[in-house]
């Protein structure tokens, strides 16, 4: 598996929620509920600041 998970702030409610960069369905921000990405066939389009890289693979 070649990726990394990476640190996503929520635009939202500010919640910092770890996420797979090549994220194959849409994830949501545990908390309000906002879409933090979308699979884009790739690298999936972030919504929000990436805060930071947790794990490189």
């Amino acid at each position: 598996m070649a990726g990394n998970f990476t640190l996503v702030a929520c635009p939202d409610c500010e919640n910092e929620q770890v996420v797979f960069e090549k994220a194959a369905t849409s994830v949501a921000c545990a908390v309000c509920g906002h879409t933090l990405a979308h699979p884009s066939g790739g690298k999936a389009d972030l919504e929000g600041e990436v805060v930071e890289t947790v794990e490189a693979r």
